[in-house]
């Protein structure tokens, strides 16, 4: 008889959970890959980004199917899309990288943990979205504190990048350096974009 009352999960909120979660296994990925140059961190980072497309496609296919949902549906899918695309350009970043044979930088690095940092408060934020939405803004706008310290980083690295500019080479060089270092950029665009959906669902329950 109790089961009759238990609450029914949301199926929405469970499904961007696991986006969340592949994006922080993703974020870890790319840590240890800018460390390491492991082969195997670049394999996982393209492993959870095949998962979490898939999720999003499911997630898709919920909402296509789904009449009344618990949040606005507008909001609902803006969140999901921009949790996605941070683990998208992760993987890119490293792709990118393999691609133009560019070697980890320090910037990189400190990059890439502080993205890592705010897909878990990301994460935070999605699970106590329902239950706790206040709480749930407080990780919304931790994260975007430490997206807008990536953003720091991405210009310091830019001025070191196009200092004491030697020959063509070197231009060459820092134009693929360049490229990696919008990767990660834009990566946290859209994390900071996902935290301003989770405030702006906020608002609109409480």
């Amino acid at each position: 008889m109790r089961s009759l009352f238990k609450k029914r999960q949301n199926i929405f909120i469970k499904l961007i959970h696991d986006q969340a979660s592949l994006t922080l296994e993703g974020m870890d990925a790319l840590c240890k890959y800018l460390a390491t140059r492991d082969p195997a961190a670049s394999t996982l980072l393209t492993s959870k980004e095949k998962e979490a497309d898939e999720v999003r496609r499911i997630f898709i296919d919920e909402l296509n199917r789904t009449f009344v949902t618990p949040f606005d549906r507008e909001d609902l899918f803006a969140l999901s899309r921009a949790i996605d695309d941070v683990v998208d350009y992760a993987y890119s970043t490293v792709s990118e990288m393999e691609i133009l044979k560019v070697e980890p930088t320090t910037y990189m690095q400190r990059i890439a943990t502080l993205l890592r940092d705010a897909a878990y408060e990301l994460l935070l934020a999605v699970d106590r979205l329902e239950e706790h939405p206040g709480v749930s803004s407080e990780h919304a706008q931790r994260a975007k504190a430490l997206e807008n310290r990536v953003e720091g980083v991405y210009r310091e690295a830019l001025a070191d990048l196009f200092s004491d500019v030697e020959d063509v080479e070197h231009v060459v060089n820092m134009l693929k350096m360049r490229e990696v270092y919008r990767h990660l950029s834009n990566a946290a665009d859209r994390g900071d974009e996902a935290a301003n959906v989770i405030a702006d669902i906020v608002v609109k329950i409480t």
